[in-house]
């Protein structure tokens, strides 16, 4: 039995009244999930909506919280720091951790990056030794497989790129995947939805086809394929 962690960011809900206001991440992310738990029912399933329930901002007394030696953290400081430690737990016990995400402004809502700012944290995810020269951060979870669903209004943010240069998110999410412990990264996108034509609906066609491709492979076999690309975009 595995644990599968499912982080959704998108402020939009995956349904609404308005089909033309339903998350794509949502979506794309939710025909991933759902194909994974019909082959394996067993496995544990933890899910977080960040976007709709964003974890509070990071404080100067969080940080202050975080330097003081656990033995000796007042009741206020253990408070704040709950969260933190409900959240850390969660990457900790997954072995499978899928975020789903919108680009918001060319990088992740700052809901997704207040859920980043709780988890990583010295002594919990990281350790950090200046014996290591320029590199002292070193994570301290592993063996992780994380999957990557982003949608976009635009297109061309992957590598080679019309728009590479603007594409923060992917980059962003990648990074800080180190500090979740993941050793393995798929990623599946769907762009154009600004553009709302031919191409954008063969993206999406294209990316919850693979969603469902990638959930199958990795459910069943729980052995890691080779990686699969971005989605082509017709």
């Amino acid at each position: 039995m595995s644990t599968l962690l499912h982080i959704d960011s998108s402020v939009r809900a995956a349904k609404n009244t308005n089909p033309d206001h339903d998350s794509i991440s949502k979506n794309i992310a939710l025909q991933f999930i759902n194909t994974w738990r019909n082959n394996r029912p067993d496995d544990e399933y933890i899910y977080r909506d960040v976007g709709v329930n964003p974890p509070a901002f990071i404080t100067q007394d969080w940080i202050g919280a975080v330097f003081t030696p656990e033995n000796t953290r007042s009741l206020e400081q253990k408070q704040l720091l709950a969260l933190s430690d409900e959240l850390i737990a969660e990457v900790a016990a997954a072995d499978v951790i899928l975020i789903s995400s919108p680009m918001y402004n060319y990088g992740m809502p700052a809901q997704l990056k207040a859920w980043f700012d709780q988890i990583v944290r010295i002594n919990k995810t990281f350790d950090f030794d200046l014996a290591r020269g320029d590199f002292p951060l070193q994570p301290l979870l592993s063996g992780k497989t994380l999957i990557i669903v982003t949608s976009s209004g635009e297109f061309g943010f992957e590598k080679g790129g019309v728009r590479e240069d603007s594409g923060h998110l992917s980059p962003h999410l990648r990074t800080l995947s180190r500090y979740l412990g993941v050793e393995e990264i798929y990623e599946i996108s769907s762009e154009y939805q600004e553009f709302g034509d031919e191409r954008h609906r063969a993206s999406l066609k294209n990316a919850r086809e693979q969603a469902y491709r990638l959930a199958s492979e990795l459910s069943t076999s729980m052995q890691t394929p080779a990686p699969i690309n971005e989605a082509t975009n017709a």
